[in-house]
């Protein structure tokens, strides 16, 4: 078993990239123009994807799975049971693909297929609840970091933030469809 590291305790112990990216918001605010915001949430929003990324992988790593794998798994705990084909439609893999991540969650633990009460034609997969609960002490001091942080903000603007990532996601859900529609040869499939 490895051996848990502390994360740091404030901003100023981590550097990634540069090191405006550790300080507060609210103390470079007065300093930029819009263009100057816009083109700061487009970086920033890089870096928190790109970290996304790596943390995913990382957190897959120690529980035996592939970020793909990971990614379906949270979504299905966000959305509760569904089917294969709701999860490969918001997802954007082929059903193929979304069949394989199912058998491998399936085969790890984390997933079962039961058929649907109300309609025996359809399999829902849903969590596993005790595979949740080995995964959720991997994000632990995260999310106690991002709760002190959500103590900074008052709540109009924690308002604005969820308006603007929730019309975020629907761009990137937008580009998603897009990009299906592009040449397959193009494509690398899971």
């Amino acid at each position: 078993m490895q051996a848990v590291v502390p994360l740091p305790q404030n901003g100023s112990d981590v550097k990634y990239l540069d090191d405006q990216d550790v300080k507060h918001y609210s103390t470079n605010v007065p300093r930029r123009t819009r263009p100057e915001l816009l083109k700061k949430i487009d970086e920033t929003l890089r870096k928190v994807s790109a970290q996304s990324v790596l943390i995913s992988d990382l957190v897959a790593g120690l529980v035996g799975l592939n970020s793909t794998d990971l990614e379906c798994l949270d979504l299905l705990l966000l959305a509760g049971p569904t089917t294969a084909g709701k999860l490969a439609e918001h997802t954007g893999l082929t059903s193929g693909a979304t069949t394989a991540v199912i058998d491998r969650l399936e085969r790890g633990g984390f997933v079962t297929r039961r058929r649907d009460a109300t309609d025996r034609r359809r399999v829902l997969v849903e969590i596993v609840r005790s595979s949740v609960d080995r995964i959720a002490p991997l994000y632990g001091p995260f999310q106690q970091r991002v709760k002190q942080l959500n103590r900074q903000f008052d709540d109009s603007d924690l308002a604005a933030v969820v308006n603007y990532m929730t019309q975020a996601l629907e761009a990137g859900a937008e580009h998603v469809a897009w990009l299906q529609t592009q040449a397959a040869g193009t494509r690398r499939r899971a």
